[in-house]
């Protein structure tokens, strides 16, 4: 009896192992697969596609000019002998800027005065005579034909005196360029001249063979212009109705407004853009000539069309596509069409629907049909709601013009 109790206690206690064994090792299979299959399922943020907003906001950087700008160069030949305005003075019209010597001109003028007074003479002499001439005509003293040359003498005569009154003339004009005026109200921006200084007349001397001495620079600068390079994509959506303003970078909170004035209706073969020129009166005097800014335009935008950010879209040789999810949690990537670049999110023309389920930020390794389930995003990143925050938002962000996406 012994014996056999033994036998079967231990017969039990074998049986007890075997069953432990077999229970462990099912246990342990059935964890290792709720591992494996969890990490089979890959963790993704899920968006969900939103309205456009209504307005969007370009961004260009932009040059101030002024109105007018007149660079004043020497019509006389000679040496400054003095200046009366130096950098940013303010002047008016007909004011004086600068005085030449010119000895040379002078001379020349002192002489046309007195080829002029001996033309005159000649003139009168040859007048008198030709009447005293024309007083014998018909009697056998003079003949016609002497008559005739007295008479054409005058006339010669007086086409030199009227030659030596343009020569006169023509040195008178250029004599007045020995002051150096203001062509308008303005501000002298320039001052390449000093006391003493050579000046070449250049265009302003008929006999000169050299280029003109820059004097001054004067700028009117009651309203600025300001020129903007507008890209080929944006350059139809501006009109006169564009509500632009310009910002200086060191002051970006003080927008200062602007006035839409024209486009060049043509783009650059370089760069496809066209020169968009703006207005911006000048009472306060802030901005100067030459200053760099940035042109802000608020552009109308259809509301109506889908969009998403910029990281939910994926760049394969199948085309752009987005990466979906259906209800089962399975990726299907679709192909779509993008309308335009609206800075940090873009429109979708077609391939999407407004309830889809789209996979922001997906890996490159991303499959068709592989399972995926929905995590909350880590901080930084954008979720449903703050995705949804930005689309409703009144400042959109502002577009870049070098995004990677095309327009």
């Amino acid at each position: 009896m012994k014996r056999r109790t033994i036998m079967i206690i231990a017969g039990i206690l074998a049986i007890a192992l075997m069953a432990y064994g077999i229970f462990k090792r099912e246990w342990t299979v059935k964890q290792l697969k709720g591992v494996a299959d969890d990490q089979a399922t890959l963790p993704v943020q899920i968006i969900a596609p939103q309205r456009g907003p209504p307005t969007r906001t370009l961004v260009l950087p932009a040059s101030v000019q002024a109105w007018y700008e007149a660079t004043i160069f020497g019509q006389v030949t000679g040496y400054v002998s003095s200046w009366k305005e130096d950098y940013g003075a303010r002047v008016k019209k007909g004011q004086l800027l600068a005085t030449i010597e010119a000895p040379g001109l002078d001379a020349q003028y002192a002489a046309a005065q007195a080829s002029l007074n001996v033309a005159q003479a000649n003139y009168e002499l040859a007048v008198s005579t030709a009447k005293r001439w024309q007083a014998l005509a018909g009697t056998p003293a003079v003949s016609q034909q002497s008559v005739d040359v007295q008479v054409a003498t005058a006339k010669a005569r007086k086409a030199d005196l009227d030659a030596a009154k343009q020569d006169v003339a023509r040195y008178a004009a250029l004599e007045s360029f020995k002051r150096v005026l203001a062509p308008f109200d303005g501000i002298v921006t320039a001052r390449l001249t000093n006391v003493g200084a050579y000046v070449n007349a250049g265009g302003g001397d008929a006999g000169a063979r050299t280029g003109a001495t820059q004097l001054f620079t004067v700028s009117d600068v009651h309203k600025l212009r300001v020129f903007v390079d507008v890209p080929q994509s944006y350059a139809g959506q501006l009109d006169a109705q564009a509500s632009v303003t310009i910002h200086l970078p060191s002051q970006p909170d003080k927008p200062i407004p602007a006035t839409f004035l024209t486009t060049a209706r043509a783009f650059s073969d370089n760069s496809r853009t066209a020169v968009t020129e703006l207005t911006v009166d000048h009472a306060d005097g802030t901005l100067w000539p030459g200053t760099f800014v940035e042109a802000v335009f608020q552009l109308t935008n259809d509301s109506a069309l889908l969009t998403l950010p910029e990281e939910a879209l994926i760049f394969r040789a199948q085309g752009l596509q987005v990466a979906l999810v259906d209800a089962h949690s399975r990726v299907h990537l679709q192909n779509i069409t993008l309308g335009e670049n609206l800075g940090q999110i873009v429109q979708v023309l077609s391939g999407l629907a407004p309830d889809a389920r789209v996979v922001n930020n997906p890996p490159a390794g991303l499959l068709e049909g592989q399972l995926v389930q929905s995590v909350t995003p880590a901080p930084g990143y954008a979720d449903e709601s703050k995705a949804a925050a930005t689309a409703q938002s009144p400042p959109p962000p502002p577009i870049n013009p070098n995004s990677r996406t095309p327009p």
